[in-house]
């Protein structure tokens, strides 16, 4: 039988009958593996760079100084370790009655620090701004500081500040410092020197608020390693005040935009995996409709259904090796070439790829091959021995059948595999096979529409064209599909990812909030609001905050041995920023419940800290406020849009129950760097204001953006490639049936001419009606992934039906064209022979 295999594998590629499906496998493969070797170079890079935002791959954070022996461990695994010590405190500059003070954040940092990107410094010939790279960290008796330190203190780069004991010379300002952090712990400005230098200011005393941080970096398996020996050493010993913070444990807001960014990749890969699905099974159709003939000879020459069956899987299985060695090589190579072509747009130099794609891509491969071209080939071993005699075939077997359940069953998995995602894979699968269905009941409705329409065409080749149509019911509606489903995708990945990714831009805007303010008392408010809308500042919008900590829960008593979870245990140990009004701010969302009015006390919560902490709506959460017990039900979880950097709160009560409450005030606006110097003005008008410039933390999330943009762009070429791959089957599998009609037509006396404008058409009625049927697939696609995937706001363009029918006007004529081009050239008599 392998011998049979062979010689038939090697009789249709000569024959050319090979030729299309293993085009279409290569196009398949290629477009996966490639989309598979830049993902995986991507992923590490966008983890890479996000791992900057801790300053390492893996942070302990503590209370107290971390255990020697952790470190000693950390060493003993190959991790390069770097230490930091953080705490408020004041820094002052000036002498006698010129003393100047502002509250500062202390940093103290090790050799090696940051382990993960790089501290900036800011540079006056650097004309962009964005700060030159420093070179390790202060020297001896020297400080980096906050321009908005040097700014309160009325000093420049060269002058002294005083830190405690000892007196430190500015020798730079910082301009990027990646691990800042966006906790209010972190809000003050910055001051950083080295550690060495730290007792010698005395500030270190009992009772000081610190934070000590370890940052361990080196090998994933071995960061992973230490992750999980010092999380058990954490369980065991019972350690308060210690917490592992790593990509997916902390950083919510950088969180967020990975997330988008991993749902954003997986998408192209999904769509991919779509078209090649609908590629691989239009070219296997093609073979089995082409082979009918074949088979009934070879069961006449005494060959069994089995061996029918093993000669033709046998043969499928050359082509898909051959298919995917070749297209992993394919899209090896093409993923070099449009890193090149990327060229500055990845200013970084990614990591190098591993083996997994070309083994993913090989897997796919044999699935879709073993998917969609085993049931023609479990139809082939079902064809009569009268076929060579009679032009007939059984309809498939039950069995058959039941291998059309197997492909869509590896369908589905397939895009689980290359989604990672279960929800975004079968939300999409049930869009793609919901779509499949209602383009086929759609387009065979039309053609009975079509019928209604014949009597009152009086054009001749509109007339002749209706009657091809009707007359290829069954083709007609497969072509109209094909052509649906590709230019769907398509269009998926045109217009309607733009407009996501416009949306997803609007969620962290270039005009995002830049400047936190916090610690604005009451009597400070108005003068304060004067302020800003005199600079012109019109966007901000203070909003009370309010100190209180949750002590029970319905009422039994809550504390950290409460939880088991370690985030549950740290925000039950320390105290809230609440905040009451009555109206919800902007951009949060009601995901459960009803917004409070002013009847009685109520409560809305962060829908994540209430998945943390297991609250439901109705239950009743007692907080301690400066002594006062307030006590209030959960009406309402909210959804917050953490990438938007404006003010958040995880708890916002009724005012109701919260006006004789102490409280401040917090904002954020954007500061154009025009208006740099208000920071000044504000802090010297009102010394106990801290103001954060949280720039640089917008500037790195909206460089990941800015990759995955670019990482979207370039996946969109491999993906159309394999889009026009299915146009052009879907239009290719009317070959042979065309030349016998077109025979028959022009034996009986019609022209070429006359045929070629019914064809024409023909292509414009498929085409328009396939690019009507996309564009509303693509929306309704677009609004559910932006609805229930991607969780913002998306608005219908419509510009998605416009480029859909001219999108399938033009695909229907160039695959007409490159596909049917030789049928009107095949000799009539040629045709009337076959026969």
């Amino acid at each position: 039988m392998l011998f049979q295999a062979l010689l038939m594998t090697r009789r249709d590629w000569r024959a050319g009958e090979l030729r299309f499906l293993l085009l279409a496998l290569v196009v398949a493969v290629a477009s996966l593996s490639s989309v598979g070797f830049f993902v995986d170079r991507m992923r590490a890079g966008l983890n890479r760079d996000a791992h900057q935002l801790l300053g390492g791959d893996l942070v302990i954070n503590a209370d107290r100084p971390v255990s020697q022996a952790w470190r000693a461990e950390a060493v003993r695994r190959g991790l390069r370790v770097a230490d930091t010590t953080t705490f408020p405190s004041m820094a002052l500059a000036g002498q006698g009655d010129d003393v100047r003070s502002q509250l500062a954040s202390v940093k103290a940092v090790s050799p090696g620090y940051p382990l993960r990107g790089a501290m900036k410094l800011e540079d006056p010939a650097d004309r962009a701004g964005g700060g030159t790279a420093a070179n390790g960290i202060p020297g001896p008796g020297t400080v980096w500081a906050d321009p908005a330190v040097l700014s309160a203190l009325g000093i420049a780069v060269g002058d002294s500040l005083r830190l405690g004991e000892s007196s430190f010379r500015v020798a730079a300002a910082i301009a990027v410092e990646p691990d800042r952090g966006a906790g209010f712990i972190n809000f003050a400005p910055r001051v950083m020197l080295p550690l060495a230098d730290l007792e010698a200011t005395g500030l270190i005393q009992g009772g000081s608020r610190v934070t000590y941080r370890l940052l361990l970096a080196g090998a994933p398996q071995d960061v992973q390693a230490f992750h999980g020996w010092v999380t058990r050493q954490i369980r065991d010993e019972n350690l308060k005040g210690v917490r592992v913070e790593s990509l997916e444990s902390g950083r919510p807001e950088m969180r967020a935009t990975l997330d988008r960014a991993e749902q954003f990749l997986a998408l192209v890969s999904l769509l991919s995996a779509m078209l090649a699905a609908v590629a691989i099974a239009m070219a296997a159709r093609r073979f089995m409709l082409r082979h009918i003939d074949a088979c009934a000879m070879l069961r006449c020459l005494g060959l069994t259904q089995r061996q029918v069956t093993e000669i033709y899987l046998l043969e499928f299985l050359a082509v898909g090796i051959a298919g995917g060695l070749l297209g992993i090589a394919v899209g090896f190579a093409a993923h070099y070439v449009l890193l090149e072509w990327l060229g500055r747009l990845v200013t970084d130099t990614l990591p190098p790829p591993t083996f997994m794609p070309a083994l993913q891509g090989i897997a796919t491969g044999i699935l879709l091959l073993v998917g969609f071209a085993l049931p023609p080939v479990l139809q082939l071993r079902n064809v009569p021995h009268n076929r060579v005699i009679r032009r007939e075939q059984d309809p498939p077997r039950p069995a058959t059948l039941a291998s059309y359940v197997l492909g869509l069953s590896v369908f589905i998995g397939l895009l689980v595999w290359q989604t990672r995602d279960i929800k975004l894979a079968l939300l999409t699968a049930g869009g793609f096979i919901g779509g499949f269905a209602a383009f086929a009941l759609l387009g065979w409705l039309s053609l009975r529409a079509l019928r209604l329409l014949r009597g009152h065409v009086t054009h001749p080749g509109w007339r002749f064209a209706i009657t091809g149509l009707q007359r290829r019911t069954g083709a007609t509606v497969v072509q109209t599909v094909a052509l649906s489903l590709g230019l769907m995708a398509l269009l998926l990945l045109t217009v309607v990812r733009g407009d996501l990714l416009a949306a997803w831009r609007n969620a962290t805007p270039p005009d995002a909030p830049n400047r936190f303010v916090i610690n604005i008392q009451p009597e400070q408010k108005a003068e304060f609001e004067s302020r800003l809308n005199a600079a012109g500042i019109e966007d901000a919008q203070l909003y009370p905050m309010i100190r209180g900590r949750l002590v029970g829960i319905n009422g039994k008593p809550v504390t950290g041995d409460t939880y088991v979870e370690d985030r549950a245990r740290r925000l039950v140990d320390r105290e809230f920023n609440l905040s009451t009004m009555r109206t919800m701010p902007s951009q949060n969302r009601i995901s459960a419940g009803q917004w409070f009015d002013d009847s009685g006390p109520a409560a809305s919560v962060e829908e994540g800290l209430a998945k943390t902490l297991g609250l439901r709506l109705g239950d009743r959460l007692q907080f301690d406020i400066g002594g006062q017990q307030v006590e209030a039900p959960v009406t309402s979880l909210r959804k917050l849009e953490w990438g938007s950097m404006r003010v958040n709160f995880f708890v916002i009560l009724n005012p109701a129950i919260m006006r004789d409450m102490p409280q401040t005030w917090i904002t954020a606006f954007h500061l154009p760097e025009a208006k740099a110097t208000l920071v000044g003005d504000l802090t010297q008008a009102f010394p106990n204001l801290t103001v954060v410039d949280v720039g640089s933390m917008i500037r790195q999330m909206q460089s990941v953006l800015d990759q995955v943009v670019v990482a979207v762009e370039f996946l969109f070429v491999f993906t159309l490639a394999a889009g026009v791959l299915v146009l052009y089957a879907a239009l290719l599998g009317s070959q042979d049936e065309r030349i016998r009609e077109s025979g028959l037509l022009r034996a009986l006396g019609a022209t070429r001419a006359q045929l070629s404008r019914a064809q024409w058409m023909e292509f414009a009625m498929v085409g328009a009606l396939s690019g009507l049927l996309a564009a509303t697939g693509a929306a309704a696609v677009g609004w559910a992934l932006s609805r229930y995937v991607f969780n913002f706001e998306w608005a219908f363009s419509p510009l998605v039906w416009v480029a859909g029918l001219a999108a399938g006007c033009v695909c229907a004529f160039a695959g007409g064209w490159a596909g049917l081009r030789g049928v009107l050239r095949h000799p009539p008599l040629a045709t009337l022979r076959g026969s």
